[in-house]
């Protein structure tokens, strides 16, 4: 089969490109001295994550107790769950996935630590932690300094846990567009971090991870040398967003749609909507090889492409690609993501981690 035999709309990605993307960041971690541990929010294939330990990474970033099933359930051992698992139901699975895999989760509050400690003492196993510091996001996160380090206490005199480490995410410098201001940014948020590791250690604590970064802040934050990991994942699609945001890879996840109405010469409308290709996270969608594109604007069956000039060439029935805006909310909306060498489609893997939201 090749890619001319897809039904639109489909996602699809250019594995030559997606191999070079993964190939480029293995490289740069590697030169960077930092451990690289794709986040695979976006990612959803424990194939696809496969190739990137093949390359070097060193095991996988999850958002859920669920995700990180699918993904050891892949054959994945390594995982960061880099996300509160709060209430018994969910710490369960989490102590039953720990018996399976070197499963480690971030932590902010004592109740969670202390309920933590008795459900994996009950499943007799050992929960690794890392204690999530706010350094500038304002979302989940204990304070740095003393409120870190008296949770870090906590955990590591706590039975069935083992405190593992820091994490810090400085996902409020990703979209600002000046340089300086944004390193500036960071930088502030790695003060912050580099303190409470120093107090951590004046508290006789053992820690061998530091996790953070992404894919819009990885090239810079690595040069700051606090990270022994980074969790930067969705830059190996290298959608609109993260290129726009500073990944330094190249496009290879895109959406294939076909045009069903030409209401003026000005507009094309696509079969491509939010529900299979949306805007309304990061950039938008890009059209490839479409003349006088300007703007993607999706409702929830159409895709209205403004030009910049008249065109009468283009029909109903037309097939153009478009560069995934944002791969993060993207490819959880499908259930295939079809890998295409050249013009032939050489796989199609299942989204084992679509709807994976517990």
């Amino acid at each position: 089969m090749n890619i001319h035999m897809l039904d639109t709309p489909s996602l699809w990605v250019d594995l030559n490109q997606l191999e070079a993307n993964i190939a480029t960041l293995a490289d740069f971690f590697r030169r960077s001295k930092v451990d690289w541990r794709p986040h695979v929010k976006g990612i959803k294939i424990p194939a696809i994550l496969h190739k990137a330990l093949k390359a070097g990474a060193i095991g996988g970033t999850c958002a859920k107790i669920s995700e990180a099933e699918v993904m050891v359930n892949g054959g994945i051992w390594d995982i960061l769950i880099a996300n509160q698992i709060v209430g018994q139901r969910k710490i369960e699975k989490l102590a039953r996935l720990c018996q399976k895999a070197d499963v480690k989760v971030a932590v902010d509050h004592p109740n969670n630590v202390k309920q933590m400690g008795v459900i994996a003492t009950q499943n007799r196993t050992e929960i690794g932690v890392l204690i999530e510091i706010n350094t500038g996001m304002n979302r989940a996160g204990v304070q740095p300094g003393q409120p870190a380090v008296d949770l870090a206490l906590l955990v590591d005199e706590t039975p069935g846990l083992n405190f593992r480490g820091l994490m810090a995410w400085e996902g409020h410098a990703v979209s600002i567009e000046n340089e300086c201001k944004k390193r500036e940014t960071i930088s502030k948020s790695v003060k912050e971090l580099h303190q409470t590791i120093e107090m951590v250690k004046v508290a006789n604590l053992t820690m061998n991870i530091v996790s953070g970064g992404g894919s819009g802040t990885y090239n810079i934050i690595t040069s700051m040398a606090i990270l022994t990991e980074v969790q930067a994942g969705g830059a190996i699609f290298g959608d609109a967003s993260y290129c726009h945001w500073g990944a330094k890879t190249q496009p290879s996840l895109f959406v294939r749609s076909m045009v069903t109405s030409r209401p003026d010469p000005y507009r094309i409308i696509f079969d491509a909507g939010f529900k299979a290709l949306p805007a309304w996270a990061g950039q938008p969608p890009i059209a490839v090889n479409l003349p006088g594109f300007e703007t993607f604007h999706p409702s929830a069956e159409h895709g209205t492409v403004k030009l910049t000039c008249p065109n009468y060439e283009i029909q109903p029935g037309q097939i153009f690609n478009f560069i995934v805006g944002y791969g993060d909310s993207t490819v959880f909306l499908h259930d295939t993501l079809y890998g295409i060498r050249g013009e032939s489609i050489e796989i199609a893997w299942p989204i084992s981690g679509r709807g994976k939201i517990h």
